[in-house]
């Protein structure tokens, strides 16, 4: 009743002994070389198979996603802009309320005009775009010395550049 344990080792590193295995492909995989999952250990080769699969993008996506954030981004900062001239110190809650919207909406749209193809660096050129958009405006306030609407462009970067990258990202902040 003896029974003949044979040793496993590591595919990508033969000398290095294991009792690990990739839970998708079972190759036996050394600590080095295994990657933790939620569901177990998994192989380099099979997490970049299913990041493959997760980046659908193709490469004018990024050139759609950062436009029509920008885009959109710009229409948002130029109505800030004028509504701005005539609110004042109610601006603070009118610009909370805008770039949390705007976000959503810039975000909502960017997910149409890509047709929900994704990318983890399409997530960030989207966020980066909000910012791109916003940019005119705020140079335009610096050069024209017109500093106190900086605060609600400032505002409004501050809360529209994270909603888009969470919305399009996915990330969930409350269940």
């Amino acid at each position: 009743m003896t029974e003949d344990i044979t040793s496993l080792y590591c595919y990508v590193h033969p000398n290095r002994e294991t009792s690990l295995r990739c839970n998708r492909c079972e190759r036996p995989i050394c600590s080095s070389c295994a990657v933790r999952t939620p569901t177990g250990y998994r192989c380099n080769e099979c997490i970049r198979e299913r990041q493959k699969a997760f980046n659908t993008a193709e490469w004018y996506d990024y050139l759609i996603g950062f436009g029509t954030s920008a885009g959109l981004s710009l229409i948002t900062s130029i109505g800030l802009l004028l509504i701005s001239r005539f609110l004042g110190f109610f601006m603070i809650f009118i610009s909370f309320a805008i770039a949390g919207a705007a976000g959503v909406y810039i975000s909502n749209l960017v997910m149409a005009a890509l047709r929900k193809r994704r990318s983890s660096q399409l997530f960030w050129l989207a966020a980066a775009g909000v910012v791109a958009g916003a940019l005119p405006i705020i140079f335009i306030l610096l050069f024209s010395r017109n500093l106190f609407p900086i605060i609600w462009q400032g505002l409004y970067l501050f809360i529209a550049t994270p909603t888009v990258y969470a919305r399009l990202s996915g990330v969930r902040f409350s269940r």
